[in-house]
């Protein structure tokens, strides 16, 4: 059986917006999964400290008045989801993301923004990991299929079922179950163990960062750069 099979961790988060140096978090979710059922979930939701703007709130459904009225202090909610994520990956369960370099990266700046341990401390100074992403595997393993990579478009390519998009719970769980599908269709991925698979995705998302900088220069935006790093993004951008 492969790591597929295996137990692993689904994990996502709705934000106040799409840059995850900038952006808060407002709602997450941690979701164990074995034999593609869930066994287990913790739920966040978050005071973010920022108004939560419309845009973000049409997407996900939380407003800066129901944010400022339940949630919890962001610095609370960021401490325990990382301490949650360094405990799976501690006793070697992938954490599977969908667009992990997103999700680990605003993670990570949150946690510099509140002064707390980073993950590699957490972990004793190793890197993070293993991290599971179908974003990265499927564009490697089916690099020329036409459409959207959303995490919707991708549910309905390999037949997995999404309740509630953008529902950190239901987010989280479709990325697992997307992860199992891929490597159900691919047996070359599904014959990789979580640190191999890890690895691979390093590179993957690298080629991928260089053909799509490529495109973007060619398309006359000269000094476009796309951030080649996987599954965590530098937190002082380039040229800053």
């Amino acid at each position: 059986m492969g790591w597929h099979g295996e137990p692993l961790v689904g994990f996502d988060l709705e934000t106040t917006g799409t840059e995850p140096l900038e952006s808060r978090i407002v709602t997450a979710a941690i979701v164990g999964v074995k034999d593609g059922a869930v066994v287990g979930q913790r739920d966040w939701l978050a005071d973010p400290g920022i108004r939560i703007p419309a845009q973000a709130s049409a997407i996900h459904g939380i407003s800066s008045e129901r944010a400022g009225a339940e949630g919890r202090p962001a610095r609370e909610v960021v401490d325990e989801i990382a301490e949650t994520l360094t405990v799976y990956w501690t006793q070697g369960v992938p954490v599977v993301a969908y667009n992990a370099a997103f999700d680990l990266t605003l993670l990570t700046a949150e946690l510099n923004r509140h002064g707390l341990p980073p993950l590699s401390e957490r972990l004793g100074g190793a890197g993070i990991g293993p991290v599971v992403d179908p974003y990265t595997i499927d564009r490697a393993v089916d690099r020329y299929r036409r459409g959207k990579r959303t995490l919707e478009a991708v549910c309905v390519e390999y037949g997995v079922v999404l309740d509630g998009a953008h529902e950190a719970g239901a987010d989280a769980l479709a990325a697992v179950r997307v992860a199992r599908a891929i490597a159900e269709r691919h047996p070359q991925v599904a014959a990789l163990s979580p640190v191999e698979l890890h690895d691979r995705q390093i590179q993957w998302y690298a080629d991928w960062a260089a053909d799509f900088q490529s495109f973007l220069r060619k398309k006359g935006n000269p000094d476009a750069t796309v951030d080649p790093a996987w599954p965590l993004r530098d937190l002082v951008p380039a040229g800053r």
